[in-house]
């Protein structure tokens, strides 16, 4: 955990990390808010724990974990789209260009709408998103002509990656208190779990 936490990383890995701009991050050193140093060529390198550390410190921005969270699900899926294992499955196959770039475009407002339920302390009357979004992702699929079980199986796929992102998020800083995760992991799968049943409610309401 130490080690992970001592971690130099890149300008880039940074504002990923932190869920901003490069250049943002880059401003925040100048200024000397977050601790940097110069690799022999030049290129800045930030420590995970000042990222860390800055990041809980600050008003302006999300909860760490939901940051990181979000952002590492984010490019997990970009690189399953960008040549992974998605080409190989059968429902995905079978969707149109058009509704693939659909999908992209639902992924990530399916990511906000999780942002902001998770942000806002995963009140029960945010969870109508959820249900919105599935109607969608529903409607979507169904006019491909997907089976509910193909929808299923690729709304699984992707859902997948939030949750392998808070366990990585896991290995790299330590709970506030020992429910944090638990929590944190519950929240997440009540959001899941919502547009799931809505997705299956729209299916067998046709």
């Amino acid at each position: 955990m130490t080690e992970q936490k001592d971690e130099w990383v890149s300008l880039r890995q940074a504002a990923d990390l932190l869920g901003v701009h490069p250049a943002t991050v880059r401003n925040w050193a100048d200024a000397g808010s977050i601790p940097t140093r110069r690799t022999a060529g030049g290129h800045r390198r930030f420590r995970k724990s000042d990222l860390i550390q800055y990041a809980e410190k600050h008003g302006e921005l999300q909860p760490i974990e939901v940051q990181v969270i979000l952002q590492n699900a984010l490019g997990q899926a970009r690189m399953q789209v960008g040549g992974g294992t998605l080409a190989a499955q059968t429902w995905y196959a079978a969707m149109s260009d058009d509704a693939r770039e659909q999908m992209r475009v639902k992924g990530r407002a399916v990511l906000e709408a999780l942002r902001a339920y998770l942000a806002q302390g995963a009140p029960d009357d945010r969870l109508t998103d959820a249900i919105r979004l599935g109607q969608d992702y529903a409607a979507i699929l169904e006019g491909e002509h997907l089976s509910l079980p193909q929808a299923v199986r690729g709304f699984l796929y992707f859902s997948d990656f939030v949750s392998n992102a808070i366990l990585t998020w896991t290995e790299i800083a330590a709970p506030r208190n020992p429910n944090e995760w638990a929590v944190l992991m519950r929240h997440v799968n009540t959001f899941i779990n919502t547009m799931l049943l809505s997705i299956i409610e729209f299916y067998e309401a046709k």
